[in-house]
């Protein structure tokens, strides 16, 4: 028997599911190897340790009182959140028409865009003549722009320690984020 084959049938041993044929082949093993003799006898005075340190959990006894405060707790907590409850429903009804006109408005003027684009394109072409203009040099800055935005990525994606760094580095902030946000009760 190998040790790996004797530290399974020791493991079925503790587990009281080792059949008997297993069993002396285990013992025999555990005669010649002094390492599995030793992990058995590692494993038994660690079982014994842990059934000598259980004691048994003792109940108290809960009175009526405190179960009947208790429940009057918790349906001074029920009322309070039906109340707020009922608030926010209040307050979402009072905004609702507010809502849909504001949504109604910022509808039709973002439609309206493409539209007045249009328009001043057919009426004033110098004007998006010299706009385009303008635009040339921003377009051009842009370029540029993800030209070295480019060549960043390409560097950070070439190194992985750098790229390592810049995920713990984010991971980081993140969990720094996390825990200033948290609600005040749970700190």
């Amino acid at each position: 028997m190998r040790c790996r084959d004797a530290k399974e049938k020791l493991a079925a041993q503790r587990d009281h599911d080792l059949a008997p044929l297993d069993a002396a082949a285990l013992q025999e093993h555990l005669h010649m190897c002094p390492s599995c003799r030793a992990l058995q006898h590692s494993a038994h005075s660690v079982d014994s340790l842990l059934s000598a340190t259980v004691t048994p959990r003792v109940h108290r006894s809960i009175s009526t009182d405190s179960i009947m405060l208790a429940i009057q707790h918790q349906s001074k907590i029920s009322q309070q959140l039906e109340d707020i409850h009922k608030q926010q429903q209040t307050r979402v009804a009072r905004l609702r028409p507010a809502g849909a006109a504001f949504a109604a408005l910022s509808f039709f003027t973002l439609s309206t865009i493409p539209l007045l684009v249009l328009a001043i394109t057919i009426v004033q072409t110098d004007l998006v003549v010299q706009a385009l203009a303008l635009l040339n040099g921003v377009i051009d800055a842009l370029i540029i722009l993800m030209q070295y935005l480019l060549s960043a990525l390409y560097l950070l994606s070439r190194n992985n320690w750098l790229l390592s760094g810049v995920a713990f580095s984010v991971v980081i902030m993140m969990g720094m984020w996390l825990r200033l946000m948290r609600h005040p009760q749970e700190a």
